[in-house]
């Protein structure tokens, strides 16, 4: 998570800090490609941004898989 942005449920905020990350309490989070949210009531606004990343296409400093 080192450099990243993203949110999540808070008892995974401090996994996050230790991994390098920066945790935010939003209720959707994109960095570079990566899309998280904090609970399934945050659904909603999830999917809108997974479609709209998709649409989107890859971003030229998104991690490539393995």
């Amino acid at each position: 998570m080192k450099g990243r942005t993203l949110t999540s449920y808070p008892t995974v905020r401090r996994d996050i800090e230790n991994a390098g990350g920066t945790w935010v309490d939003e209720e959707v989070i994109c960095d570079k490609g990566l899309v998280t949210s904090r609970t399934p009531k945050d659904l909603p606004a999830f999917c809108a941004k997974i479609v709209a990343e998709f649409a989107e296409g890859r971003h030229p400093d998104q991690a490539r898989s393995a």
